[in-house]
Formats: structure tokens, sequence, C-alpha cells
């Protein structure tokens, strides 16, 4: 296992992964941070942890999308400049939708208090 730094937010966060995938796992963070910053600067968070989660939500609807044939995984790939292969994207949409049922599981801890 690998560990590497991701920046989010200004942040750094010390994760692990397969070794070989420190590049890949980089380029990712980079895409989380850029879309980020593109809710945070609409003023759509009230603060950082709400920022994150709507950050999340949202990056599981893209995924949603493009399972449902909304955008080809291909075309969102090249936009960001990101190349995967079908196991890549295959992990990746089921760790977006492992984060998105704990997501929704904090949005309703959330509404309790």
């Amino acid at each position: 296992m690998a560990e590497i730094s991701i920046l989010i937010n200004g942040r750094n966060y010390g994760i692990a992964c397969d070794d070989g995938q420190e590049k890949r796992v980089q380029e990712l963070a980079r895409y989380v941070d850029f879309r980020l910053r593109e809710i945070a600067r609409a003023g759509a968070a009230s603060n950082e942890s709400h920022l994150l989660v709507l950050t999340s939500i949202i990056l599981a609807d893209e995924i949603a999308d493009m399972k449902a044939g909304g955008v080809p995984m291909a075309r969102q790939q090249q936009a960001v400049g990101v190349k995967m292969s079908d196991e890549e994207e295959e992990a990746i949409v089921s760790a977006i939708d492992l984060l998105a049922a704990r997501i929704d599981q904090i949005a309703g801890n959330l509404q309790k208090l």
C-alpha cells in the first residue's frame, strides 16, 4: 500500500492507495477539489461540512447521470483530463455509491438535530 497526501479545499489528507495508483488518486482529488471550489464560489453551502456533503451529493448525482446514460463517462474523463479503465470506473462508481449512502445517513442524522 502506498501512502499519499491529497489536497481538498486547502487541507491535506493522508490516504492509502494501491501501489501504482498514486497518480490516479491525485487526479481524482484534483477533480473533487475543483468541483468543491465551484460549489463554494456559488455560495451554496453554509459551512465546510455542508460544503463537503453538498459536493459529495453533486458528484454522486454526476455518477448516477453517467450510469443512466446522461453523459458518457469517456466524455467526462476527457473534460477533466482523466483516463480510466472499465475496472477503475466500476470501482469509482461503487465507492461513490457507498459515499452517497453514507451521506444520506449523515443528512438524516443532521435533520434529527
